[in-house]
């Protein structure tokens, strides 16, 4: 197909879900999320398996397929060979997929490789939207308690919608937008400026600012009957929000995908996403918005 045409293309509705299939103990789990999700909004569904294919995972794939009540001969499975980034990245390009999904449990090795390495490489890369799945349920998760990225960038009215769309469809009635508020050079002068008082008025004023583009950015959404908070955070990006999913007892953390490849500032410092990917505090999706 001609990728060209992926740009561009709206983050919502799902038309086309893939589901990163590895095959580790919560693999049934992951297909039933990937059903209920199909089901829910109406999408095709393309499995996709990075790795060797045998006779015997065949027959575990198939087996597992049915359980999960995925046992219809019309879903295509997608066997690849190689690196899993570049292979799913292709996969998910020739396919349009709109949604991504990978699942492991916490607890498995699996985890830290599917939604560890991965889905860095993933989110820095994908034309699609990617949902991480840390406890994936047969029956479908709940996504009843929503918090998502207030983050000032054009891509976040992208990202605000699409939140909306699939808490709509879901059955969740309760969204947060967090913005974060990270002054370090305005912190340094309320430590160390003899008038602490006027730099930590221009602090005020800047995380004031912050707040009102975020809740401009709410006011285009139209959320229906869900009911959408709005909260300002102090703290580093990233680390900040992952602590308030966590102790919020978040059921799904949603962000835009990162602007571009990371430069080399971010690998000297960690990136605001690398916070939330090396211990993630409940379902996370990423949304990306394809403006470019």
């Amino acid at each position: 197909m001609d990728h060209r045409t992926l740009k561009g293309r709206p983050p919502y509705p799902f038309e086309t879900i893939g589901v990163a299939v590895a095959f580790s103990p919560r693999l049934e789990m992951v297909l039933g999320e990937a059903r209920r999700l199909a089901a829910t909004f109406g999408a095709r569904l393309v499995l996709i398996h990075v790795g060797d294919r045998t006779e015997a995972k065949e027959a575990l794939l198939r087996q597992t397929m049915a359980t999960a009540g995925l046992d219809d001969p019309e879903i295509p499975v997608v066997w690849r060979e190689g690196d899993p980034v570049s292979r799913l990245l292709e996969t998910c390009k020739d396919n349009t997929v709109d949604l991504l999904i990978l699942g492991a449990r916490r607890r498995e090795n699996m985890l830290r490789y599917y939604l560890g390495s991965v889905a860095r490489g993933l989110s820095r890369a994908a034309k699609c939207s990617l949902l991480l799945l840390t406890e994936p349920q047969a029956a479908g998760s709940s996504f009843r308690k929503i918090v998502v990225s207030g983050v000032v960038n054009p891509k976040t009215i992208f990202t605000m919608n699409t939140a909306v769309y699939l808490a709509r469809e879901l059955g969740g009635r309760e969204m947060t937008v967090v913005t974060e508020s990270d002054q370090p050079g305005l912190a340094m002068a309320v430590a160390e400026d003899s008038r602490a008082g006027e730099a930590m008025h221009f602090k005020d004023q800047a995380t004031s600012a912050e707040a009102a583009q975020t809740h401009a950015m709410v006011g285009l959404c139209s959320p229906g009957e869900i009911r959408i908070t709005e909260k300002v955070i102090h703290g580093r990006a990233g680390y900040a929000i992952r602590q308030y999913a966590e102790h919020n007892h978040a059921d799904l953390l949603v962000l835009n995908s990162p602007d571009s490849r990371y430069g080399l500032i971010d690998r000297i410092f960690t990136h605001g996403m690398e916070y939330i990917l090396e211990d993630l505090p409940c379902n996370m999706l990423i949304v990306h918005s394809r403006l470019s």
